[in-house]
């Protein structure tokens, strides 16, 4: 009888189908979209994002219209509507935003146990991770790109009349609102390592701040090389070199890196944030 009751138990378990990714995915949407804050918070992010960069268009207009005269031994004054349209205040509310999005998607199930539950349900944690991964980055990278594009094109259109605004056929715009976009997701991620590894609410966010907007202020200036190559390969630095306009009238560092480099660099940040997310969720007891 006990044979019998044994062979009928692995039969069952050999035509219990493994979840698909798909299920995966679905599952993580599904925790996702029960915790409205998380969503909202995104929403209202990017909302407030598109509308701090239109109101700074805006407020300009005036000046355009009634430049003031140039200083002596200064060169003319010329707009650049890549630093006033695609701002960095927008740019650091959406990255703190995403960031916050993705360690909560992380540590949030650690604090209510649902990862012990998640676990024993698909014990493929890298499945499990990889649909997170998969599910954060594509909607901060959408955030990112409607941000991004909504923001180019209406600030554009406000200064068309006044024949300082850039065509996106230009491909120092498409760089710039391609690095205004992808900026989101690579913080997104960033956020999941963190939360991966901390587990902690309050750590995860403070130590996401500290990365974005701290750390950059310990490695600046043109006076030591060294540590201005280190500013630069930070996060938010990426996106602040994709969107330089080299015809306007702000300044870049003499060690700024190239375009591609900064490509590389964000990429880097991304794939690094993955590969700890997935080890420490692995390794680590839950």
């Amino acid at each position: 009888m006990s044979t019998m009751t044994l062979t009928r138990t692995k039969s069952a378990r050999s035509v219990d189908p493994a979840p698909r990714f798909t299920d995966l995915l679905a599952a993580e949407w599904i925790k996702l979209r029960s915790l409205r804050s998380t969503y909202w918070l995104l929403a209202l992010a990017s909302l407030v994002a598109v509308v701090v960069n239109v109101n700074a268009v805006h407020s300009d207009l005036t000046y355009i219209d009634h430049p003031p005269p140039p200083m002596p031994g200064f060169p003319p004054y010329r707009y650049d509507p890549l630093f006033h349209g695609l701002s960095s205040i927008a740019s650091d509310l959406m990255t703190i935003a995403a960031g916050s999005l993705g360690a909560i998607t992380v540590f949030g199930e650690y604090t209510t146990g649902m990862i012990r539950t998640t676990f024993a349900a698909v014990p493929d944690r890298r499945g499990v991770i990889a649909a997170k991964v998969v599910l954060v980055g594509g909607i901060t990278a959408l955030a990112g790109a409607v941000v991004s594009t909504v923001s180019f094109f209406t600030t554009n259109a406000m200064l068309a009349s006044r024949h300082v605004g850039l065509s996106i056929t230009d491909g120092l715009s498409q760089q710039a609102v391609l690095g205004y976009a992808a900026i989101v997701p690579a913080c997104a991620l960033v956020g999941m390592a963190l939360g991966a590894v901390l587990r902690h609410a309050t750590g995860s966010i403070v130590s996401l701040v500290l990365l974005f907007f701290i750390t950059p202020m310990m490695f600046g200036g043109d006076r030591y090389r060294w540590l201005n190559e280190i500013g630069s390969h930070l996060p938010l630095a990426t996106v602040n070199r994709l969107t330089y306009n080299p015809d306007a009238s702000t300044t870049i560092s003499k060690w700024a890196p190239s375009v591609l480099d900064s490509w590389i660099t964000m990429g880097v940040w991304a794939v690094v944030s993955i590969t700890v997310t997935v080890i420490v969720v692995r390794r680590r007891d839950v």
